[in-house]
């Protein structure tokens, strides 16, 4: 920019639009020669059928008809090229547009780390760290001195409990029998004793004969 440009004030470039207003326009032109399109569309349609009805009775109304159909499919031909950069161009600014809000993020993320860690020190947190695992040990050993029955004196040999445990039971079952008397004795069962009677020698003799007999009759 020359000096009288800069005193008087010289032609100030245009401002770039950002990428959503870009991509916001992009859409907008689609829309529009997607319009274009369907209308050069209905145009080559209706030629078609011009020229149809024409090839008979007027050639050259069906000629002059398939010349504006030729003209027609050309420019429907340069908007599908025209598309189609369109859509490249719109899509590259979206993911530029993704692009630069995901570092932004990022960026934004990162500082807010860096603020965090400010006023910290790694060898200081290996310091406290350091401090918290040995106050917790410190605490441990308290805990565990304070729980421990030995500093009352109150240690006790299981074994010896378990023999002075059956020297009483052995006492308790010496008392129960010094206490049995004649009165926890069963009683004697009362009325008449029946004595059994004795085989006569008679039926002695008897079974003597009988098995004498069925000796002799075998």
């Amino acid at each position: 920019m020359s000096f009288f440009s800069n005193i008087f004030g010289g032609k100030k470039e245009p401002k770039a639009p950002t990428t959503g207003e870009a991509i916001q326009k992009l859409r907008e032109t689609e829309e529009m020669l997607i319009k274009k399109q369907e209308f050069l569309e209905k145009k080559i349609e209706a030629e078609i059928e011009i020229a149809k009805k024409n090839a008979q009775k007027n050639k050259r109304a069906a000629i002059q008809a398939l010349k504006r159909k030729k003209r027609y499919a050309k420019q429907l031909e340069q908007i599908d090229g025209t598309l189609s950069t369109i859509e490249m161009q719109r899509e590259a600014l979206e993911g530029a547009n993704t692009n630069t809000a995901v570092l932004t993020t990022m960026k934004d993320a990162a500082d807010a780390l860096k603020q965090a860690h400010q006023h910290m020190d790694v060898d200081q947190v290996h310091d406290m760290m350091d401090d918290i695992a040995e106050q917790q040990d410190v605490a441990r050993e308290i805990s565990d001195a304070i729980s421990n029955p030995v500093a009352f004196g109150t240690d006790v040999d299981e074994d010896e409990l378990e023999k002075e445990l059956e020297e009483l039971e052995e006492e308790a079952l010496a008392e129960e029998l010094i206490k049995v008397g004649p009165e926890d004795l069963p009683a004697v069962p009362k009325g008449e004793v029946v004595k059994p009677k004795p085989v006569s020698s008679k039926r002695v003799e008897d079974d003597d004969d009988m098995k004498e007999l069925e000796a002799w009759a075998s």
